[in-house]
């Protein structure tokens, strides 16, 4: 397996505040990674450092081996997409492309045309007296056209419409498919980010606590609805040991770990009316795992 972009025991602190602590990170070449956490956790932190604005305290961050902080030959292969956007106030969106042609050694002039179609925005208006979503339009437009290695997105989405939201997507998982693109993304938008990602991390006070492939994370945490004659067996309980629970009259609700096979007989040796295992969203998964980490969420069956 070959990670191009690799975070180890990183430190990251703001005075008496620890922004990240012993974060450690791998992405995979040519994959998209979902960064999510609650706010506060670091994602914005770890996403700077590995643009070069922050320099970690301690630790090691790399892309395809080399130290980031200003390091030009990595910074011309990479974009970043910040949630607080900035662009000089007198440039219009052309002579910001002009700017950004000189900075990134892929710029292509041809993909930039061909994008206008997409983005329709007139390249005369100045950048700073567009809306927000139009603003993000163009850094997404400029970025994409940059044609980089990797994309580092922080809220990519916000204040999109959803018509563009599906282009913008639809675009950067192009490049990942055609030209081995590496996208590591932070985003509250979890339903968004199952769509498109290869692989997720949650983050939780400046470290990782689950780091996998989705389809692995998805299918080790399972939502099991049972129903009794009677109350269900404490023996039960003790055997499929669940991380949450529900009850809805008869029925109950599970959330348990472990083979979905294993789960399901363990049950029918209680002779259930009811026994269904049913799928678990990302955020259903963000939150269970967040709830076993002081984090207390009541009544929640998404």
């Amino acid at each position: 397996m070959r990670y191009v972009i690799k975070v180890k025991n990183v430190f990251k602190t703001f005075g008496d505040f620890t922004a990240l602590d012993d974060l450690t990170i791998n992405v995979d070449k040519g994959s998209v990674y979902g960064l999510i956490g609650p706010n506060g956790a670091g994602k914005t932190t770890i996403l700077k450092i590995l643009a070069g604005v922050y320099k970690s305290n301690a630790g090691k961050v790399t892309i395809d081996g080399q130290d980031v902080f200003e390091n030009m030959q990595i910074k011309e292969r990479l974009t970043f997409i910040s949630d607080d956007l900035f662009f000089y106030s007198t440039y219009t969106v052309k002579d910001t492309a002009k700017y950004y042609a000189g900075l990134y050694k892929n710029w292509s002039w041809e993909r930039f045309e061909s994008l206008k179609e997409i983005f329709k925005i007139d390249v005369n208006r100045k950048v700073r007296r567009l809306s927000k979503g139009m603003q993000k339009q163009v850094a997404f437009w400029l970025s994409i056209s940059a044609q980089p290695d990797i994309m580092l997105l922080d809220e990519p989405v916000d204040g999109l419409d959803p018509v563009m939201r599906r282009n913008v997507w639809r675009l950067m998982l192009q490049d990942v498919a055609e030209r081995g693109t590496t996208v590591l993304v932070s985003s509250h938008n979890l339903r968004e980010l199952e769509d498109i990602c290869d692989h997720v991390g949650i983050m939780h006070n400046g470290r990782i606590v689950l780091e996998k492939a989705l389809d692995d994370v998805k299918g080790n945490t399972h939502k099991l609805q049972v129903a009794f004659e009677g109350d269900v067996s404490v023996d039960l309980i003790s055997q499929i040991r669940p991380i949450h629970r529900e009850t809805y009259g008869s029925v109950n609700i599970f959330i348990v770990k472990g083979d979905s096979d294993e789960i399901v007989k363990t049950v029918k040796d209680y002779s259930p009316l009811i026994c269904d295992i049913l799928p678990l969203t990302l955020e259903e998964v963000f939150i269970y795992e967040l709830g076993g980490l002081g984090y207390e969420f009541e009544n929640i069956i998404l």
